[in-house]
């Protein structure tokens, strides 16, 4: 297998990945117990096994320079090159990329006093990523590659029912939070906020005891970024879904936390939803309240955009 042909693509991507050289991939020496750890669901521990790179191939080369990028970038708010869908690879290479940069996060958790059970339970997130593929797709695999770039490099940490990373606002987003009356704009410290899947209701109560630990988490472990602001970018964000669901459910319960700000572009809000059902929109599950609200809107001739929102920090 030819890698660097399957990155021409990619041809910055590829400038950076060669620009790094090697690095020491190392794996747990009890890979099975560290997966399950990880939460990877057990129906996949056996074919992650099987898909590990050997040294001196291809693959070896790429994942030493995606984890070398990883480690390289960690904690700096600087984006780092986005990982590309490669299913030539395989559905699990991501997956020991991640293994490999471990060890390097687990070590700037500690530095920063992150307690043990934080850096757990955000690592697990590999493995519920797992099983979101799964669920959308039928099929092993990790969904969104590149999502979990925020974790390895000790950006992102799980803090109860919501996550929360720490990043810069945009440009739309900015100038409104300045607009607002906020000592903040584009390019200023923020802490994103992101909702999980497979993490149980997300009730008023769990999210404000989340929103409680993440106003004392991140001026504790990184007293040297003032956070005047938290932002969200999501499908769930998307206010016509009052139109659908009671006043007093979750869903839009959260919204109102929120001042809403501009629509996301749509393109993609339902391959990454609902994955393979997306290609059918009239076909889409209505398993859940939530699922028969979107569908119902769709079939209705309605769009979906997910909206971005903040609140003060």
């Amino acid at each position: 297998m030819d890698v660097k042909a399957l990155l021409r693509d990619h041809p910055d991507w590829l400038a950076h990945l060669e620009s790094l050289g090697g690095f020491d991939l190392a794996f747990p020496d009890d890979l099975p117990s560290e997966l399950l750890r990880l939460a990877v669901p057990h129906e996949d521990v056996n074919a992650v096994l099987a898909a590990r790179p050997q040294p001196g191939t291809p693959q070896w080369w790429l994942a030493e320079r995606c984890a070398h990028s990883l480690v390289s970038t960690m904690g700096s708010l600087d984006d780092a090159p986005p990982f590309r869908p490669l299913p030539e690879l395989g559905p699990y290479f991501y997956v020991y990329v991640y293994l490999a940069a471990l060890p390097h996060t687990r070590r700037y958790h500690r530095e920063l006093g992150v307690p043990e059970e934080v850096s757990w339970a955000t690592f697990a997130d590999l493995g519920r990523n797992m099983a979101v593929h799964r669920k959308r797709h039928g099929a092993g695999g990790l969904h969104a590659p590149q999502w979990f770039m925020l974790h390895a490099r000790g950006l992102l940490f799980d803090l109860g029912r919501l996550q929360f990373n720490r990043s810069r606002l945009g440009r739309r987003t900015g100038a409104a939070v300045r607009a607002a009356g906020l000592p903040v704009g584009p390019g200023d410290p923020a802490v994103g906020v992101h909702i999980p899947d497979f993490h149980g209701p997300l009730t008023p109560e769990a999210c404000d005891a989340s929103f409680a630990r993440a106003r004392t988490f991140f001026p504790r472990h990184f007293p040297q970024e003032r956070h005047h602001v938290m932002a969200c970018a999501s499908w769930l964000l998307d206010d016509q879904l009052a139109r659908y669901l009671p006043a007093d459910s979750n869903i839009v319960s959260f919204q109102r936390r929120f001042h809403l700000l501009h629509r996301l572009d749509d393109a993609d809000t339902l391959g990454f939803v609902f994955g393979a059902h997306a290609a059918d929109p009239a076909g889409l599950p209505r398993r859940t309240r939530l699922e028969r609200a979107v569908g119902d809107h769709l079939a209705a001739g309605g769009t979906w955009h997910g909206r971005v929102g903040w609140l003060p920090f």
